[in-house]
């Protein structure tokens, strides 16, 4: 069981992440971000993935590239990418963000000066960097979406299914990394992001851009239960939303798809593919006083997917929606 922490532990604990934040700062500009603007999963199965997000979400292929598709959300030019896993184990590859007034050269440039390497790939200038715990992570326009120049060449084909729900766009990725602080500080200074909300005194998380959308990292390797072992650095789920978000008509969805509840015991390893489970964040952990519900299911490979609704920003209530950090 959580501890629960008081008001004026959380109080007296947060000017000392924010000092350690400002210390941190580095003399070179920040790289303004608008959101996150895609993130890709490494598959085993891609046909049987692609067929399994149309199937529930009713998603359209918005372009397509030599190892995968990418499938976008609501009305774009947001995406969630599919790839090959190959040979590796499937994974939540990499996490992209939208930069203003993008260019390869400038971002390029504003990597470099904080000693960061960035490889350029493909012929619209996909732009990628490593973190310090191997994450990897793309820079793109804001509305880069496939071909072309900047990427923002969309090609749109129907799905084949109209889905059972409909998503609207991107809420969050969580990260698993070796040291949360350190990670939290790193990309408030890249970015210039500042704190959206708490779920926990040492638990900010980071707006991306102004529509509440936000960045969360875990530190110690994303430790779970008392005694467990560190997990290795990842990016840990990634959160889709929708309007008029209601957990029990989203369990009713999932369940007539095939995907079943969580068993008992099974809070404690890996969580299997096709279950669904909701957790609820207390007042501790920053949620409402009767819990929020957080709703995650698994997709055919085990990816741990959450949804939200569009009005979800980690804060509390019971949608999340209030974040006053």
């Amino acid at each position: 069981m959580d501890k629960k922490i008081s008001r004026r532990e959380m109080l007296i604990a947060l000017p000392a992440v924010a000092a350690a934040a400002r210390g941190f700062a580095q003399t070179a500009p920040s790289i303004a971000v608008t959101g996150i603007n895609h993130v890709t999963l490494a598959v085993s199965d891609l046909k049987r993935s692609t067929d399994f997000y149309q199937g529930l979400f009713g998603m359209p292929i918005v372009s397509r590239a030599a190892t995968g598709v990418n499938l976008g959300i609501g009305t774009g030019p947001q995406f969630l990418g599919l790839s090959s896993a190959g040979s590796a184990a499937p994974n939540i590859n990499h996490i992209c963000f939208g930069v203003e007034n993008f260019s390869v050269e400038r971002v390029t440039a504003a990597l470099a000066a904080r000693g960061l390497a960035a490889t350029n790939r493909g012929n619209a200038g996909q732009l990628y960097f490593t973190d310090a715990d191997g994450i990897l992570v793309q820079l793109q326009d804001p509305k880069y979406c496939g071909t072309g120049p900047l990427g923002n060449v969309c090609r749109a084909e129907p799905s084949p299914k109209k889905g059972l729900m409909a998503l609207k766009g991107w809420s969050h990725c969580t990260i698993f990394t070796s040291d949360g602080a350190r990670s939290n500080m790193f990309y408030a200074d890249l970015f210039g992001l500042k704190v959206q909300a708490y779920q926990g005194p040492t638990a900010p998380l980071y707006a991306v851009g102004g529509k509440g959308e936000f960045i969360m990292f875990a530190g110690g390797g994303g430790r779970g239960r008392a005694g467990a072992a560190p997990r290795a650095a990842s990016i840990n789920h990634l959160c889709m939303n929708m309007d008029n978000f209601q957990p029990d008509a989203v369990i009713k969805a999932l369940e007539s798809y095939g995907i079943k509840p969580r068993g008992e015991g099974q809070g404690t390893g890996p969580t299997p593919p096709l279950v669904h489970y909701i957790s609820m964040r207390m007042e501790n952990r920053g949620g409402a006083k009767e819990g929020t519900p957080e709703l995650y299911f698994t997709d055919p490979d085990g990816l741990l997917i959450q949804l939200q609704d569009t009005k979800y920003c980690g804060g509390s209530g019971v949608l999340g929606e209030i974040c006053s950090a």
